[in-house]
């Protein structure tokens, strides 16, 4: 007969079992997502709204998917690609996240893209970099973008400042590095295939603060000047600007009229109504779509902006992506990924912009719009003026042609 110090032992044993195995079944029932945005730097402001477009998307589905609850960690970085690198190794190899969403700037991306390559069991779903070099150029099987790219983002801006505004001669003020580079290239060559120039380029370091010998640098006897600045350097030169005295026209990168920048308060007014530019997102554009996602946004976050941010709205389509895609699965991720992966490549759904798909790198198809800032009632918004659609990675070009152009650069492309 076992004595009851022996039936104690068994029952201990017995529970530990038990709740080990319970452990175990609860770890199979929670899918470890992280998200990775700036909530550091020059472009705070930037990853803060792109964190509110990442929760949206979860928030619609009560951070649950195929039955299993979505376990969020979050990482922060300062728009480097170092500080993105370490932020993304402390998501997997201490978090253990399996799928991972971001990051938030161009160089960025290229830094974790060639991270990707060393997890292949991890799955990196892009946040809002957009560098042209992230997927066209040596891309990674287990990244993803659906959000599109820096050179798409300007689609129909270069056609249109040339014929119908009439710009012949432009200065580009741009930060320096490598999504800038993939805008200006996606602005230059639609307008100097046009008959445009480019006379000058001023590259900036991220966090600039003082722009008065960028703005002494630019020639007088240019059409318009084209700005591709972010955040609080948008801010900063758009305010300078205009105390200077500046009289251009200005373009737009699709950042530097994004909400993170009309959306400040600072008083850069009078320097960008009227200002044309391109990108993923139109904040008075009044589809169905966009109007809910405006509204949802809004209801969820009422500290964000008038309209959602380029950057919420990327954030939100690859984290849509991702449920969408374990949803097929049913958030089965034993395999490392693999059916997981294999969902992301074939998958095509609606946005609150329209219809978006994957090419052969694993990057968004999608439409673009040509804005142009207007005051709506004292709100500073981008008016729709067309929409370019279906715009893939090599704007239309045949990809061995494009190639031949090279990897976005600071002196490539240039007007020939």
């Amino acid at each position: 007969m076992l004595s009851r110090r022996h039936l104690l032992g068994a029952a201990v044993a017995l529970g530990a079992l038990a709740g080990s195995l319970a452990t175990e079944a609860r770890a199979e029932d929670v899918i470890k997502m992280g998200g990775l945005a700036t909530l550091e730097g020059a472009f705070t402001v930037l990853g803060e709204d792109g964190m509110r477009g990442l929760k949206l998307a979860l928030q619609e589905v009560n951070y649950t998917v195929a039955g299993k609850k979505i376990e969020l960690q979050t990482g922060s970085s300062d728009a480097s690609p170092e500080s993105a690198l370490k932020a993304a190794r402390k998501l997997v190899e201490q978090g253990g996240v399996q799928v991972l969403v971001g990051p938030l700037s161009g160089s960025e991306g290229i830094a974790v893209k060639d991270y990707a390559k060393t997890q292949p069991n991890v799955t990196f779903i892009n946040g809002s970099s957009a560098a042209q070099d992230t997927t066209l150029f040596n891309p990674a099987e287990n990244f993803f973008r659906f959000s599109t790219d820096g050179v798409q983002w300007m689609a129909g801006l270069g056609e249109y400042a040339f014929k119908e505004k009439g710009y012949k001669n432009v200065a580009v003020v741009a930060e320096d590095y490598s999504f800038p580079y993939s805008q200006v290239e996606g602005f230059m060559l639609p307008f100097c295939k046009a008959g445009g120039k480019v006379t000058t380029k001023l590259w900036v370091p991220i966090g600039n603060k003082d722009f008065s010998s960028v703005i002494a640098s630019i020639p007088d006897d240019v059409d318009a000047i084209y700005v591709a600045l972010g955040g609080a350097d948008a801010i900063n030169f758009l305010t300078q600007y205009q105390q200077s005295g500046g009289q251009s026209p200005l373009i737009g990168g699709s950042i530097t009229v994004d909400q993170t920048v009309l959306g400040s308060k600072g008083s850069i007014r009078d320097a960008v109504v009227g200002t044309i530019a391109a990108g993923p997102t139109a904040d008075t554009w009044d589809d169905p779509r966009w109007t809910k996602f405006t509204e949802d946004y809004k209801k969820a976050f009422p500290d964000g902006f008038p309209a959602p941010s380029l950057f919420a709205h990327a954030y939100y389509i690859n984290t849509k992506a991702a449920l969408l895609a374990l949803d097929k699965v049913g958030g089965d991720l034993s395999d490392g990924g693999k059916k997981f992966r294999e969902a992301l490549a074939g998958l095509a759904f609606e946005t609150p912009t329209g219809p978006v798909k994957l090419d052969h790198n694993r990057n968004a198809i999608a439409d673009i719009f040509v804005t142009e800032v207007v005051d709506d009632n004292g709100t500073l918004r981008n008016k729709v003026i067309k929409i370019a659609q279906g715009i893939n990675q090599t704007l239309g070009e045949p990809e061995e042609e494009f190639l031949k152009i090279g990897p976005a650069t600071r002196d490539n492309p240039e007007c020939k």
